[in-house]
């Protein structure tokens, strides 16, 4: 298994944008963390990005994960990029 950094930007009024999706991709990364591929995820303080790492066999399967989110489709979370990361300390 690889690490995957996620970087990715939230639209105009994110918090309030987010309120009827938020139980479906707060229940979703619970399932992803209690799998082991979620590590950890969550908002900036400024909230305008969001950060993550995941842990996968291959890049697309992050991506994959991550298109599949509400917050994407609803365009909550409005791009994304994901790199493969190799974990110092």
């Amino acid at each position: 298994m690889d690490r995957f950094v996620l970087w990715g930007t939230y639209c105009d009024d994110a918090i309030k944008k987010r309120e009827p999706f938020r139980e479906e991709h707060l229940s979703r990364l619970a399932s992803l963390k209690e799998k082991g591929t979620l590590i950890t995820l969550g908002p900036t303080k400024c909230n305008k990005y969001v950060f993550g790492i995941f842990e996968a066999e291959h890049l697309e399967d992050v991506k994959y994960l991550i298109e599949q989110d509400i917050y994407t489709k609803e365009r909550i979370w409005t791009s994304f990029e994901v790199y493969s990361w190799t974990q110092a300390f």
